[in-house]
């Protein structure tokens, strides 16, 4: 009896369920945009899962080196927590150390900017969009013409379904959860999913790399309750097509033998 239970229970979990754990951010670090390691100022805060980045300067992000996120979900909460500034918080995926000063950068940025602000002679767009970053960053023009304004390295690809042209809020707190595959790209906030980009619109696979939280000239803001959850695998096990069945035959069984034991 315990084999066969303990068989069924092997085949329910490989038919993909997850689990989320906390993440530990302390071996997490900071890259800054052309080597400006002060662009930001990430600090730990208490119980390793949550970090508040206190820099009004160049883009930056926070990031787990040589990590590798695809085939994983991250959720948690970023809030904003100044009213005086309305520039961009956000996350990065499939980043590598190095790709903010890099000459051959391969990475996804989802950046949300709270007003449309000109500065430099270039626009920055109110909402939440996914760019793909690609090419010379290293020699490439400064942040303003790029990441300002999404062009040059800087390639947006969709704007958000319902936060597309509207900005975040301070002091509020918004919960997150972002998915990434291989083939899938998806950004879900406060429940909502408001970004879904996939390989075949894109005519190709992403590449892999790291889960990051990204911030440019926004301070301070938190990025709190950092989870981490394995997702199923694209084609998971399929159960037997009796298993409904087999669970009703062995819970009558296991009835009857506790009827014949009384």
């Amino acid at each position: 009896m315990k084999r066969i239970i303990s068989s069924i229970a092997a085949a329910v979990l490989l038919s993909g369920a997850a689990y989320a754990a906390p993440v530990d951010l302390s071996s997490w670090g900071e890259n800054g945009f052309k080597g400006n390691l002060g662009a930001g100022n990430w600090t730990l805060q208490s119980g390793n899962n949550a970090v508040r980045q206190s820099t009004n300067g160049d883009p930056t992000v926070f990031f787990e080196a040589g990590s590798n996120a695809q085939g994983t979900s991250l959720a948690g909460t970023i809030t904003p927590e100044s009213s005086t500034d309305d520039d961009f918080i956000g996350f990065v995926l499939g980043y590598q150390d190095g790709e903010l000063d890099s000459t051959n950068s391969d990475f996804w940025l989802i950046d949300w900017k709270q007003g449309t602000q000109t500065f430099g002679g270039q626009t920055a767009l109110v909402g939440l969009s996914l760019s793909h970053v690609t090419g010379d960053i290293a020699n490439g023009p400064n942040a303003t013409n790029s990441f300002w304004n999404h062009t040059s390295t800087v390639n947006e690809v969709q704007r958000a379904t319902n936060l597309g042209s509207t900005g975040w809020v301070d002091p509020q707190t918004y919960s997150f959860e972002l998915i990434f595959t291989a083939d899938l790209i998806e950004v879900k906030v406060d429940g909502t999913t408001e970004l879904s980009y996939t390989s075949a619109q894109h005519g190709s696979s992403f590449t892999d790399g790291a889960f990051g939280f990204y911030n440019y000239s926004q301070a301070p803001v938190l990025y709190a309750g950092i989870t981490e959850d394995v997702l199923p695998p694209p084609n998971p096990v399929p159960l037997p097509a009796g298993l409904p069945l087999m669970l009703a035959g062995v819970g009558a069984f296991a009835w009857m033998r506790r009827r014949q034991g009384t």
